[in-house]
């Protein structure tokens, strides 16, 4: 075979990025394949739209049955988004016999059963490197690179947006609204940014690491979400004092039978590798219990990155087609009598260290008050501040206080508590503290 013949759903950035590296490199890609990989057929909604590359050689419809009924399309890349159409799309592409290589994290999250159950009945493989923090090759990491090793813990940086809010409010001090009218002007944002600032889409993501990571279809509605709207340039100075950065951290963790499945603003150490990464650029962190901690790097979005990904997908799996092995790696890492189910730790049984701000009337008792409330259920003070004196009777004083591991219940439960009590002039604000594992086993 001297050519693999491509069929492309979508004509998007991401698209257009996929055709402009396989024209730019194509001499590079046929010496590291030993054949051609040409796109022959592209499906898009608006076929007569101008696009920033050449479409010469590719026929392009609105009919996706130009590709999925082809004899001659042998991979099919699906870019086109969303759920339910892109669904449709790759469960017939699977049952024609043709691997997918796809970008579309909400599918993979949403559909993991039936997509990756459908790629185990064919015995074909699915290329999904860059629904996951765009150009870095992390999912290949997973899924061959660290095949030998158990995976105890991933965390990730995987939302550009986001990840460019928190690095702005913390160089700058600017407020959360300020700073994200500025990344919608930049193009990090999007008109309506709900779904990256309220933790969705890393969320989706993480779906998809610890479906790999552990050989299990996590549902993606079973993992606690929660975004950054709420922190304020009062919380990353405090957190600054205390030695921390704010970010936004999808956590996977290993918990026994179970695992931890989590999005929401996290106070990381200043030290830690994760807190240096700043801008749009995404991270994951991966302690394996032989290699112990890892970390990839690098851009998580736009056509460049993204579209590397997905060429390298293509690669990988025309290589497979060329030697009769298209079955090669499993879809979810491992055998498919292996695959297994794993429940998510309900959040309130999560076990975490505490930054906790109160709002509270500058009088005797105050901290009296709201540590007898806590050392009733166990909770340990690690470190408090309080920085100034209330200029007025009636304005709050803010105090701050980080605790030793606590189990999540325990906290709102006092929170809730102390909320009540007379001396709380305003909301209470909580985020968590990640430490990570370093050691092995």
């Amino acid at each position: 075979m001297s050519s693999i013949n491509i069929g492309l759903f979508g004509l998007g950035v991401v698209g257009c990025g996929v055709l402009e590296i396989l024209r730019r490199n194509e001499d590079l890609i046929q010496s590291r394949l030993g054949a051609e990989l040409r796109v022959t057929r592209a499906v898009t909604a608006h076929p007569e739209k101008s696009r920033p590359v050449s479409l010469e050689g590719i026929s392009v419809s609105n009919d996706p049955n130009t590709i999925l009924d082809d004899p001659e399309i042998h991979i099919v890349v699906e870019l086109i988004g969303g759920v339910d159409t892109a669904r449709d799309i790759v469960l017939r592409a699977l049952d024609a016999g043709k691997p997918v290589v796809t970008a579309n994290k909400a599918l993979l999250a949403e559909c993991a059963g039936e997509i990756f159950g459908k790629a185990y009945e064919k015995g074909l493989a699915l290329g999904i490197e860059a629904s996951v923090a765009g150009g870095i090759p992390v999912l290949r990491m997973l899924k061959e690179g660290l095949s030998a090793d158990n995976i105890l813990e991933i965390t990730g940086i995987v939302n550009g947006t986001s990840n460019f809010i928190l690095s702005k409010m913390t160089d700058e001090g600017a407020p959360f609204d300020d700073v994200l009218a500025e990344a919608q002007k930049l193009g990090y944002a999007e008109a309506d940014p709900t779904f990256d600032i309220d933790g969705h889409d890393a969320a989706q993501k993480l779906a998809v690491l610890i479906n790999l990571a552990y050989g299990t279809t996590v549902s993606y509605p079973d993992i606690y979400v929660e975004g950054i709207s709420g922190i304020t340039p009062m919380d990353i100075e405090f957190a600054g004092q205390l030695g921390y950065t704010i970010k936004l951290l999808a956590i996977g963790k290993l918990a026994g039978d179970r695992v931890e499945a989590r999005v929401h603003s996290t106070l990381v150490a200043k030290d830690h590798l994760l807190a240096s990464v700043s801008g749009v650029f995404n991270a994951v962190f991966i302690t394996g219990d032989n290699v112990d901690a890892t970390m990839s790097y690098g851009r998580g979005a736009g056509g460049a990155p993204t579209g590397s990904a997905v060429v390298g997908d293509l690669i990988d799996l025309a290589r497979n087609r060329l030697h009769g092995s298209d079955g090669r790696i499993p879809p979810l890492s491992v055998q498919r009598d292996r695959l297994r189910s794993i429940a998510v730790v309900p959040m309130d049984e999560v076990i975490s260290e505490y930054y906790i701000r109160f709002q509270v009337r500058d009088q005797p008792g105050v901290l009296a008050g709201i540590t007898r409330v806590m050392g009733a259920r166990n909770i340990s003070i690690q470190s408090m501040i309080q920085p100034s004196q209330a200029a007025h009777p009636e304005d709050p004083v803010q105090v701050i206080l980080t605790t030793h591991r606590a189990r999540e219940r325990d906290i709102q439960d006092s929170l809730r508590e102390i909320q009540n009590m007379p001396f709380v002039l305003g909301p209470t604000q909580l985020i968590r503290i990640e430490n990570f594992r370093t050691e092995r086993g």
